[in-house]
Formats: structure tokens, sequence, C-alpha cells
């Protein structure tokens, strides 16, 4: 078998595997090993014990733990209210004003916690009730909570863009700066079909929510205020160059521990314990899947498919644009069986010579990648943030729920062709900061 054959072969297996439902770290490790034994002979297997801890040696991956932990800390305190209710407040008299207030939770909250389905269940209790009561639609009150979960993974900090980093040997400071203006890009779209759909709707009626004075709007943004000037402090430390990414992790955790003991009391040995349990094993699982991605990766080149593939896709001569396109679908429905960490693991170390050999940027490709990644938490059938949704209010159909997130799934869409055309939407801001890539 040629190399491409055996390549396509792998791909499938792999699918038929994970398809399973079996654990995705125990999956790719499974494959990679039975196609070495198969292709290399039992002897390859020797090194694979050191090939999957390997994977784990890079010290940067130390920034996941400690994002990770300082999303839990603040998943478990009543920050997400906060933002809620601030921004509601400020909102109050906007068309859509109450979606608008979810999305910006949201983007807010997702940036903090890195977490796309806490951040949906922790807006979600309180916003989609809310607007279900002044006579929003099901279809924007759920759909608005779930699309604007989805921001974390790219409103830096963003894990996702950590292993993106990681994989690709690319600067994580650059990659977070480069997330920022197509971040804002994409929550002003949302914001906007919001405030569209909710005059389109007929929900929006001025004076038929409360007003509320400006010593109302500003006595709870000093509890808000502190964990913006964390992300804005984090960002500042990574493209200043005043510390690396595990250290800008690692004070950041520390902080937010801080913070919800000074401003919500939450210092018990067992709610502290329950946190970093919670973040231990979120960790441990991203750990598993990077050391048997560094395992299939290694299985992969070590058959001569990865180099086989990016050759015979520089000799075929397609216009760098349909190549996009054809990466860009691959990438949808890998998005729709697989979490975003898992992907990138995959596709990112193969996919980035392919995109550089076309003259793409690597820091433009990882926010079109994390777009790609962003559709398919909001798709089925894996789609996480629709069973999160659909768990809060279970009185609501998923086919319903799934009719809400498609605008925000063309908005999507939509960004991606922004980025495409203009480009500078991505490159912009880090080459501001940071002088152009080399």
């Amino acid at each position: 078998m040629s190399p491409i054959e055996i390549g396509v072969l792998i791909g499938l297996v792999t699918v038929l595997v994970l398809g399973s439902g079996i654990p995705v770290a125990f999956g790719l490790t499974a494959v990679s090993l039975f196609f070495l034994a198969i292709f290399e002979g039992p002897d390859s297997l020797i090194f694979t014990g050191e090939l999957f801890f390997s994977g784990l040696s890079n010290f940067t991956l130390v920034s996941i733990p400690m994002f990770i932990a300082m999303g839990a800390a603040v998943a478990s305190s009543p920050a997400g209210s906060d933002l809620y209710g601030a921004l509601d407040r400020w909102l109050t008299r906007v068309p859509g004003g109450l979606a608008i207030s979810n999305i910006g939770a949201c983007a807010i909250f997702a940036a903090l916690s890195g977490s796309s389905p806490a951040t949906c269940a922790a807006i979600g209790k309180m916003g989609i009730p809310e607007m279900r009561k002044h006579g929003y639609p099901e279809e924007l009150a759920t759909g608005s909570i779930a699309a604007g979960g989805t921001l974390g993974i790219l409103i830096p900090p963003s894990v996702t863009m950590i292993i993106y980093g990681i994989s690709t040997g690319t600067s994580i400071g650059r990659l977070f700066i480069a997330g920022v203006l197509p971040g804002l890009m994409l929550t002003l779209l949302f914001i906007g079909w919001s405030m569209y759909y909710s005059l389109r709707s007929g929900t929006f009626a001025k004076g038929s929510r409360r007003h509320f004075s400006l010593r109302e709007k500003i006595e709870q943004v000093p509890r808000v205020l502190p964990f913006l000037l964390i992300i804005a402090g984090i960002l500042y430390a990574l493209y200043g160059g005043v510390a690396t990414p595990s250290e800008a992790a690692g004070v950041g955790a520390m902080l937010c521990f801080v913070l919800i003991a000074v401003i919500y009391g939450i210092r018990k040995p067992k709610q502290i314990w329950d946190i970093l349990s919670t973040s231990t094993r979120e960790s441990v699982m991203i750990m598993m899947i990077i050391g048997a991605a560094e395992l299939l990766s290694y299985t992969l080149s070590s058959l001569f498919i990865t180099q086989s593939i990016a050759e015979w896709i520089a000799t075929i001569g397609v216009n760098r644009w349909l190549l996009l396109a054809i990466i860009n679908i691959f990438l949808l429905v890998a998005g729709f069986f697989l979490p975003p960490v898992a992907v990138i693991l995959m596709t990112a170390p193969i996919l980035l010579p392919i995109i550089l050999q076309a003259g793409f940027d690597p820091y433009w490709f990882a926010v079109v990648l994390t777009i790609n990644m962003e559709i398919g938490l909001i798709t089925p059938p894996v789609g996480l943030n629709l069973y999160v949704i659909k768990g809060i209010v279970p009185d609501v159909g998923l086919p319903q729920i799934l009719r809400g997130t498609i605008p925000f799934v063309l908005l999507m869409l939509l960004s991606i062709i922004l980025l495409c055309v203009f480009p500078e939407i991505a490159t912009w801001l880090p080459e501001r900061l940071m002088g152009v890539s080399g």
C-alpha cells in the first residue's frame, strides 16, 4: 500500500474507533499502536511509551492546567451572575438588551473560564428564564447563549490557542493577540443579529423593563472589573514580553483564587479542593489527548503519510483558495464529531505545512481553524452546548434550540469569509504590537 492509501485507511479506522464512544486519548493510542505494529513490526512499539511522554515534556504545557484552574475558580463563583447583571443594567433600554447582555456576559465569562459548556450553564441559568419572561422568542433565548458560550475558545486567554501553539511551534502570545479582533467582530455580529431579531419579532417594547439609576448601574462594576483587569494583565504580560505563557497563567490563576476568596468568600478547604479536583480532571484529560496525539503524529510521520500528503497537494496545483475551502469543509466535519482540542492536535501539525506552502499566515489560519471548532460546539451530533442548553430548559425541544443556533452558525461562516477577504482582521494587531512574524 502507498503512504496515501495507508493514511486514508488510518483516517477511516480513527473515525470508526472514536465514533464508538471510546475516550479520545485511548482511541488515538490504540489506532497508533495497531498501525505501527502492522506496518513497522512489533519492535516499533518499544519506544511508544517514551514517545507518549515526550509529547508532555514541553514546559509551555504548564500553562494549560493553570488556565483551567483559573477558569474553574471563576466558574465556581457568582462571577457569571455579576457579569450578566452588570451588563443588563446598562443595556436595559437597548433593543434586544437582554440578548446582548447574555452574549456580552458569555464572551467575558468564557474568556475567563475557558469552558464553553460551563459558560452556557452559568449564564444560561439566569439569562434564558429572564428572556423568556420578557417574551423573547425561544430560538433567540437559547441560541444566543449556546453561540455566546463558544466565544471563549477564540477570545484570549484561550486553551485551544495554547494547544495550537504547542502543536505547531507558533507563538502563543501572538496567537492570543490574533484572536482579539476576530473575537470582537464575531461578538458584534452576534449582537447585531440579536438586535435585529428582537425588533423583527416585536418582543422589544420600550419601558417594558425596569429603569436603573446611574448609581445602580455603577454599584456592580467593582465586582466585575477585577476579573476584566486579569484578562488585560495576562495579554499585556504576554505581548509585552513580561512573562511566558506558563508564568502569566500561574499568576492569573492565583489572582482568580484571591478574588473569589475576597469578593465571594470562597475560601473553605472543601471549596478550594472541589475547584482543584475539577481542574485536575480536565487537565489530565487534555494532557492524555496531547500525549496520544503525539503518538499518532509519530505514526503518520514514520509511515511517510504526512510527507506524502504534503507532496501530493503540492503537485496537484490546486488554487490556494480552493484548497482552503476543502480544508475548511474537512475541519467543519471533524468538528461535528470531535472536541476542539482533539481536532487541533490531530490536524494542525499536518495542515500547517500545507497552509504555509499555499502562502497563508499561520496565525490567521489559527483563527479560521478556531471558528470552525466553535461551529462544532453548536451543531449535532456532538454539539456540547446544545445539550447543556437542553438541560437548562428541558421543556424546549432540541430541534427548536438547533433552529436558534443556525443564524449564529451562518454568522460564523460569514466571519470566516470576512477573514479570507480581509486577513488583516487577524494579522494587523499582532503585527502592530509584536512586529511582523518571521
